[in-house]
């Protein structure tokens, strides 16, 4: 009697993150702004980032709130992804996908789907990075026993652009 072979369950890969991020450069009534779109768009509170060091030909002070970035994960995570991918019409480069995360721009955050232009508001970009895994990855995180990940657990650049196609993106 012939018997199936079910996949292994911890080979799936899945999506772990989606990180968005705004680098606005400036702080004051700009950066208030991008905070009320950012918070609009994704129901959740983003966390400001702060400037490194100082640069005077771009006007930034050391320590000044300059972005922001705010992090998504489980179904939240995919319906943004799905809603960002629909801006890039499906299709991403080759370049910007390594194993196991790809991440790709948004020049104008009113292409999203589902988003109109706001006058009081403007116009924001956006970078959006992405994480996959697979079960077992937080042998890694946890703070008791941790380990490392194997080579053959690790996801691959190939295995990256596998999982993209299965979403129908194509990949250039």
């Amino acid at each position: 009697m012939l018997e199936v072979q079910k996949e292994n369950p911890m080979r799936e890969i899945m999506l772990d993150k989606v990180v968005i991020n705004l680098g606005i450069g400036e702080s004051g009534e700009r950066l208030q702004r991008a905070e009320k779109m950012l918070s609009a768009l994704v129901s959740q509170k983003p966390a400001t980032t702060i400037a490194k060091k100082t640069i005077k030909n771009f006007g930034i002070r050391k320590k000044e709130t300059i972005g922001l970035k705010v992090t998504l994960r489980g179904e939240k995570a995919m319906e943004f992804l799905k809603r960002a991918l629909q801006v890039k019409e499906m299709k991403l480069s080759k370049r910007s996908i390594n194993a196991g995360n790809f991440s790709f721009g948004i020049a104008e955050h009113i292409d999203l789907p589902g988003v109109e232009y706001d006058p009081d508001i403007g116009v924001f970009g956006m970078d959006v990075c992405v994480s996959l895994k697979r079960r077992g990855y937080r042998v890694s995180d946890r703070r008791v026993k941790n380990s490392k990940i194997g080579s053959s657990h690790r996801i691959t650049k190939e295995e990256t652009i596998q999982w993209l196609e299965s979403l129908g993106v194509v990949v250039e």
